[in-house]
């Protein structure tokens, strides 16, 4: 008799860590190994001659690093700062270390790749060219952000 061992049937479902934030009344994840800091809202000097969405420069601890909003480069309304907007430092391999603007930073979730759905739909320059899945989590959806898109010169 064949004994049916109990690992063959179990399959293990790989995670991933994403500190969700705030776009408006959006939330993203972004995945929480490309995440070097967050900080909060400071000075930003201004750069001539670039792009819309890059904001400026910042000088953290010594090291001056760009800063993007994420809003203006999807297309969406102009940034409000509040108390409660971040800038989210991200060292991502193929693009160096960069700041991304934020409304808000909720919280950390872990999602199975079983609670992640890719994204299957093409769109004409809209936000979902930044975003690969959507991440379900405790009823709610959150769009998980490709930050090689985002970090992308255009």
């Amino acid at each position: 008799m064949e004994q049916l061992k109990l690992t063959d049937t179990v399959e293990t479902a790989e995670t991933a860590q994403y500190i969700v934030t705030k776009l408006g009344a959006e939330q993203y994840g972004i995945d929480i190994r490309y995440i070097d800091n967050i900080v909060r809202m400071q000075h930003i000097t201004r750069v001539p001659k670039v792009a819309n969405y890059l904001k400026g420069v910042i000088n953290l601890r010594g090291e001056v690093i760009p800063v993007m909003s994420i809003r203006l480069k999807m297309g969406l309304p102009e940034d409000e700062i509040t108390k409660t907007t971040r800038i989210i430092i991200l060292k991502l391999e193929q693009h160096g270390t960069i700041g991304v603007m934020v409304d808000e930073v909720r919280e950390v979730v872990t999602l199975s790749s079983d609670s992640v759905e890719k994204v299957s739909y093409n769109s004409k320059e809209g936000v979902s060219d930044f975003i690969f899945g959507i991440g379900k989590h405790e009823g709610e959806l959150i769009s998980l952000l490709d930050l090689n898109m985002v970090a992308m010169e255009k």
